[in-house]
């Protein structure tokens, strides 16, 4: 019954060819759509609700570095199985925990690898998402959740804070008040509230979720990459320096894209009213 469970497409991908990575204790890693050029990984601790545990963080992290790695592999795409995104972080990995192992040891260091990663990544949120859950689809580029989604920030309720990000993403995305409003309450936001606040893009009905989700990575993923990478690193920035600095990159990294074969086709295309042959180049 596992293996049928592991082997099955999940809802919005049949009909797309899938290459599966191997075998993981807590992740489905697979790339999918035409020309496996999408990476997707699939949190799978559906007893837990795919809480997330630092195994499951290191294992997806190692498939992180192989989707970097494969030049044909052009976004990434990171979903949760069954009734949630991840509902956490594994309170019962982390309950034990004392202050000098925390501290010393770094704890929840190296769950950020998604942020580093130059391709764009998508969360497509499906049921729970929250706390580390939450943090997690922040970390990712775009944001989509299906109508069932619920977004939050609970930390409150077990007696610490958010701390892989949420009171700094969470805040950038959203705006202090509303932040401080979540975290300091741990209350839960519907997919159609995070989205008015401009946490998430978009919302569909849970069957449309993971077909729409491809559909952008597929389009986002036909430009070039070097390009993407350049729009990914100055959007980024956009979080981190002052407006002056940010123009001043901004303007840097346009010029870059002039040393590139793909700005020259692209414009070329343009002006020749025809599909442009991006190379990567």
């Amino acid at each position: 019954a596992l293996l049928k469970q592991l082997m099955r497409p999940a809802a919005g991908l049949r009909g797309l060819s899938m290459r599966s990575l191997g075998t993981y204790n807590n992740i489905l890693a697979e790339t999918t759509g035409k020309d496996n050029s999408v990476g997707l990984i699939t949190l799978h601790r559906p007893k837990a609700l795919n809480a997330l545990c630092d195994e499951l963080m290191t294992e997806m992290n190692e498939v992180l570095d192989e989707f970097e790695q494969d030049a044909s592999v052009r976004t990434v795409v990171i979903t949760g199985d069954g009734k949630s995104f991840a509902a956490g972080a594994d309170i019962k990995e982390m309950a034990p925990r004392n202050f000098i192992q925390v501290y010393s040891g770094n704890f929840l260091s190296h769950w950020d690898r998604v942020t580093r990663m130059t391709k764009p990544t998508i969360a497509a949120v499906n049921g729970f998402a929250l706390g580390g859950g939450c943090e997690l689809a922040m970390m990712c580029d775009v944001i989509f959740a299906s109508t069932n989604a619920k977004f939050g920030q609970p930390e409150i309720k077990l007696g610490t804070i958010p701390g892989a990000g949420g009171t700094q993403r969470l805040t950038r995305a959203i705006g202090k008040s509303k932040a401080m409003e979540l975290i300091l309450t741990g209350d839960h936001i519907s997919a159609e509230e995070a989205e008015r606040i401009n946490l998430i893009s978009k919302v569909f009905a849970p069957e449309d979720l993971m077909e729409e989700t491809m559909k952008f990575a597929a389009k986002v993923g036909a430009h070039s990459q070097p390009i993407l990478q350049m729009a990914k690193e100055a959007v980024n920035k956009s979080q981190e320096l002052s407006l002056a600095e940010g123009l001043h990159l901004e303007k840097r990294l346009f010029h870059s894209s002039f040393a590139t074969e793909d700005r020259r086709e692209g414009m070329n295309a343009f002006a020749d009213r025809r599909e442009a042959n991006f190379k990567d180049e």
